[in-house]
This record gives C-alpha cells, sequence and structure tokens, in this order.
C-alpha cells in the first residue's frame, strides 16, 4: 500500500491541474510516516489506508478529488443529513435512522459545542467558509453521540448509529403546474440518454409552456454533453455564442491523465446513443489524443466536429427560473453558469458548489479496488483571485438557506411568485 500512496502523491504533484497552485500546501512524509507505523503493528488494512489517504488530500482542499476502495465494506453514514444554521445543525433527512425526526437541531457533539468542533475541524470543513455550504457529515462520523433540541425545545441526548449508506438515484422529470409552468427536476447529467428521454416523452409540456422551473438544487453533476439538448429552450431567441462566455480553460495533458481519460471515453462512448452527446465524447478524446504529454493546453474545439457553439432559442418558454444550491455542483455549475448568460433566466436561491476551479476527472485505479478521481483542467479565472471554489456560482436572487425551507418548499414558492409577477408586468406593458 506503500507503492500506492508514492503513486498517489506522483499524481498530486505532476498530473492533478492544481499542483502549481498548490505546490508545498501538503505534507506526505507526515503520511508515510502513519502508514508505515500501522503496517508494523499489522494494523494497515484497506480501511485504514483508505482513511489516510483521505486525510492526506484534505490539504489540497478542493472537493474534486476522491480516493475510495471499492472492496471495503460498503461505506457508512450516521443515517440522516444535517444543515448548519446559527451554530445549530437542523437535520434535513432522515435515510435510515428513524428515531430522529426533520427539524431537530443538534447544539453539540459529546458535549462540544458546534462553534468549538468548527475550529477543531477546520481541515474537514475548508474551504467553505459560510455555514449553510458546510458540510458536516464527515464530522459526525467521528463522534458517537450529540445533545440536540426538538422543534418544541426540548433537550434530548442522543447516541449514534452507523448504517450503509443510501445509494443515489438518477431522477429526470417534467411535471406541468398551474399557471402554464413546466417543472424540470434533474438529480445528475450522468445519463446524456435520459434526459433526451424526458424531452422526448414530455415533448408537449416543453413546447406549450410559456414558464419553466428547472431544479437542480440537488444535481450531482455528470457531462456537459448531457444538458446541451436543453439549450435551444434556455437561450434567446436572438441566440449566443457560448464559445465566448466563461473563462479560458486548460487541460493538463500528461502521458498519463491522457491514457486514463480516453479509456473511460472510450468506455462512455460504447453505451451512449445520443449522437449530440457521442460528438461531444468523440471531440474529447480526439483533444486528449492530440495533446497528449504537452503539459497544459487549451483545448482547439474547432477542429472537431460539433454542433455550433451559437446557440439560438425558441419563443417558448419566455421566463425560466433556475433553482439553486450548494449541493448543485459540477456539471451543475457548468449548467447554471450557462444558463446565467440568457436573458430569459432567472437563477433563485444559493450558490451552488463551485467545483470547477478544477474539473474533468480522470481516475487511476488500483489492484484491491482502491481508486483515485482527480481533475485535469483548470480555469483562468484563479490566477485573478475570482476562482469559485468555497463560493460557487451566485444567483440572482439570493434565498439564505433557513429552518422554514424544512416546512415549505421556500424557494419553490419564490420562484413561482416570481414568474407570477413577471407574467403581471408583462401584460401591463
Amino acid at each position: 500500500m506503500k507503492n500506492i500512496f508514492n503513486d498517489i502523491v506522483t499524481i498530486m504533484h505532476n498530473d492533478y491541474s492544481g499542483h502549481l497552485d498548490k505546490k508545498g500546501c501538503d505534507n506526505p512524509d507526515y503520511f508515510r510516516e502513519g502508514i508505515d507505523n500501522l503496517a508494523k503493528h499489522n494494523q494497515l488494512t484497506a480501511e485504514t489506508f483508505t482513511s489516510i489517504v483521505q486525510d492526506y488530500l484534505l490539504d489540497f482542499q478542493d472537493k474534486h478529488i476522491f480516493f475510495i476502495c471499492s472492496q471495503t465494506k460498503n461505506p457508512t453514514d450516521r443515517g440522516f443529513r444535517v444543515r448548519c444554521y446559527n451554530d445549530k445543525l437542523y437535520v434535513i433527512e432522515a435515510t435510515s435512522e428513524k428515531n430522529i425526526t426533520i427539524g431537530d437541531a443538534f447544539t453539540s457533539l459529546e458535549g462540544q459545542s458546534i462553534s468549538d468542533l468548527r475550529r477543531d475541524h477546520v481541515r474537514l470543513l475548508a474551504p467553505e467558509i459560510h455555514q449553510e455550504r458546510e458540510n458536516w457529515a464527515p464530522i459526525l462520523s467521528l463522534y458517537r453521540s450529540g445533545e440536540y433540541e426538538d422543534e418544541q425545545g426540548n433537550a434530548h441526548s442522543f447516541t449514534f448509529s452507523s448504517y450503509e449508506k443510501t445509494p443515489p438515484t438518477s431522477s429526470y422529470r417534467v411535471e406541468a403546474v398551474p399557471d402554464n409552468i413546466a417543472r424540470i427536476t434533474m438529480t445528475d447529467f450522468n445519463n446524456p440518454d435520459a434526459i433526451v428521454k424526458m424531452m422526448t416523452d414530455n415533448q408537449k409540456i416543453l413546447d406549450s409552456s410559456d414558464n419553466w422551473i428547472i431544479d437542480v438544487r440537488k444535481n450531482a453533476g455528470g457531462s456537459d454533453a448531457s444538458f446541451h439538448p436543453l439549450l435551444q429552450y434556455i437561450m434567446p431567441k436572438e441566440g449566443i455564442d457560448l464559445s465566448s462566455i466563461g473563462e479560458e480553460q486548460l487541460f493538463n495533458c500528461t502521458e498519463e491523465s491522457a491514457k486514463r481519460i480516453q479509456r473511460d471515453v472510450k468506455q462512455a462512448m460504447e453505451v451512449t446513443k445520443d449522437e449530440q452527446a457521442l460528438l461531444f465524447l468523440r471531440a474529447f478524446y480526439s483533444q486528449w489524443d492530440k495533446h497528449k504529454g504537452k503539459g497544459f493546453v487549451k483545448f482547439n474545439w474547432h477542429e472537431e466536429q460539433l454542433p455550433s457553439s451559437f446557440i439560438k432559442g425558441q419563443e417558448r418558454p419566455r421566463n425560466i427560473v433556475v433553482l439553486t444550491d450548494t449541493y448543485c455542483g459540477s456539471a451543475g455549475d457548468s449548467f447554471v453558469e450557462c444558463c446565467k448568460q440568457s436573458n430569459k433566466v432567472t437563477v433563485i436561491g444559493r450558490p451552488t458548489m463551485g467545483l470547477n476551479d478544477y474539473a474533468n476527472l480522470a481516475v487511476k485505479r488500483w489492484n484491491g479496488g482502491f481508486q483515485l478521481y482527480y481533475p485535469t483542467s483548470r480555469l483562468s479565472s484563479i490566477n485573478q483571485g475570482k476562482g469559485m471554489t468555497g463560493v460557487g456560482i451566485a444567483p440572482d436572487i439570493y434565498i439564505p438557506w433557513s429552518p422554514e425551507h424544512l416546512k415549505i418548499d421556500v424557494d419553490m414558492d419564490r420562484a413561482m411568485m416570481y414568474i407570477k409577477d413577471t407574467n403581471f408586468s408583462g401584460a401591463q406593458s
């Protein structure tokens, strides 16, 4: 396993697209010593090794880096999710844990206040600086109990249990709702064929609705090519050249990353049916092939057979609201950033996760089920201190998260009200 760790360090110092920005941020020798000590006492298992590597990777403060072991026991969590508000951890979802209620608020863990815990676990919470963006799941896993208040203000002690993580399920759906609104929900952009099917199955609703609400508040990302079919609706009728928006993106085209990316893109092409998505995959494969071994390079998409970057929209829908939150990231970030270029779109909610400063993940796999996912591209906005890490893509109308969101869908209500007000103003003018 020590050899695997050395491989990881090499990747993070050479193939990772943030290696120049973050040179010197890590201390691999400290973690090598920990691995040696565990091995000396016969305590180095797949689980302990995975934990050490994950701890090492925290130093890079990049939530687009993952290390997993597929052959260890299934990952566990506390069976519920929390969100921080005014130094309390509110239960926002209870999956496997049945002895906790949505709306209960943890005030401490094993007697330590939330503010003290934040100071103690700053590495786990970085790079976030706003409470509503913090991910407390890794911290909950370190404690055996907590103290919470129910909605009536009564205090309780609670002993945590561990449950097998509930795997995420993809959902792409369209609903017709009152006031000539089509409500579209997409939990990720992993499956371009499924998104095309969603559009085909609901063509009548999409074409006839003057107003859309697109909910990507819990969008886990995937491929930008997956949302391309939606752009003909989202962009204004006069059209926008999408190649002229956004920051310059450079790819760190090392030989090893090229091999890893091309292998996975080739596999994706074998199972993808949508021709437009295939065009993007072929172009991506081709650019990596042309530039492998050249280090940081700007891809020349004009060399490839791709759909025109100038997208002309349609008459309908006339108004689009995109709902966003911190749980929308990666390709979800890209989608929201793209939508904001259209004058038909208003983004409502909270800033996205902000993962795309370093993006386009490659995967290195080892025997034993170990896998490292790391970014290969870098945005030039980082040079001006305008990256999205820790801040995300800002909405046009910001709605701070509060416990009120647990009782009613504050964001959706605001979106419906906004559409009604916009339509009324348009009718009056």
